[in-house]
Order: structure tokens, then sequence, then C-alpha cells
């Protein structure tokens, strides 16, 4: 009898491999037969290729900027272009037009401690950064807020547990222009 080494590793990974092929030509044929009855051949890629159009892109002109702030419609309104009242008499031209910060809050009554936004516009104020003041003790004083100014508005919020009429104003920290106050009752 003859002298035999068996080798099992490299016989189960011979086996291994064999079942990989078979398993792989199956898939693969089942995938080519798949694409031949589905269409998905060359012969339509082409077709859509040639069909779709080139981009084109026109030379880039430069566009003036709006004036003032930009304001958006309440859905359904629309937009007028013939002014609903006439003005009584044309407004006398100076030489240039003040800067004018415009401050508005968005509650009129809070509880403690509960959010209070205010929101503004600063016409020509790009930029600026703009400190809360709240009236105090007969003074107006910083409050620990700041807000920015971008696109011509600035929004942030305050939240305070003083009881009573709180008002509050912005200062731009760069020119000390004032906006009006507004009054928020602190439940």
């Amino acid at each position: 009898m003859a002298d035999r080494h068996e080798h099992p590793v490299v016989a189960g990974l011979l086996a291994l491999v064999g079942v990989g092929l078979v398993v792989g030509m199956v898939l693969g044929f089942g995938a080519l037969a798949a694409t031949q009855v589905l269409g998905l051949d060359q012969a339509s890629e082409t077709t859509d290729t040639t069909a779709r159009q080139s981009m084109f892109l026109p030379r880039p002109a430069k566009t003036k900027s709006p004036k003032g702030p930009l304001i958006t419609l309440e859905p359904g309104a629309e937009a007028s272009d013939q002014p609903t009242r006439k003005p009584a008499k044309k407004p006398a031209k100076s030489k240039a037009p003040s800067k004018e910060i415009s401050l508005s809050a968005g509650q009129t009554s809070v509880g403690a401690m509960e959010q209070i936004d205010l929101t503004g516009v600063y016409p020509r104020g790009e930029g600026a950064i703009l400190q809360i003041q709240r009236f105090s003790a007969g003074s107006w004083q910083d409050f620990p807020v700041t807000a920015s100014v971008s696109d011509e508005t600035f929004s942030t919020y305050v939240q305070t547990s003083q009881p009573g009429v709180n008002r509050f104003r912005v200062v731009d920290t760069d020119s000390d222009l004032t906006s009006n106050e507004v009054r928020i009752t602190v439940r």
C-alpha cells in the first residue's frame, strides 16, 4: 500500500473555490438574462445620451442690489402696481437720509423667564452690533444680549423675571444710535 499524505485543508479550500465559481457563474448569467428581458442593453443607453441637450450658461452680468429691506408678502396677498393712496405732497429732499433703527417685540405680555422675541430693521447698518438695553432705576442699562445686523435686519430674544412693564431698546455700539423702545409686561 502506497503512503498517501492527504491535506484536508487544501481539499476544503479547493471545494470552496469551486462552489464559489459555480454560484458566481449562475448569478452572472441570471443578471445578464434579466438585463436582456428588461431591455437594459447598451443600445438604449446610447440613444438616451444623444437625446439630451447640452447645458448653456449665459455670461454673468452685474445686477443692482435692492435699496432698503426686502419684504415678504403674506400668503395669498398680491403686490399692487398702483399705490393705495396718493401722498399729499412730495417729501422734502435731504442731502443724506438719516439712519434709523426700528425695533419691535413679538410679545406684549409674557410670564417670568419666557422668551421675548425682539426684531427690527436698521437701514444701512449692515454688520453693526446692537446692544440690548433695559430701562431700570431711572436710566438705560445694558442687558447681557447683543444682536448683529444682516441684510438690514436683526433678530434676537431676551428673558427676564422682573415683574411689571419692562422697557427695551437697542443701541448701535459704534455710533451710539438708539432705536425706539418697546414695552413688555412680565406677569
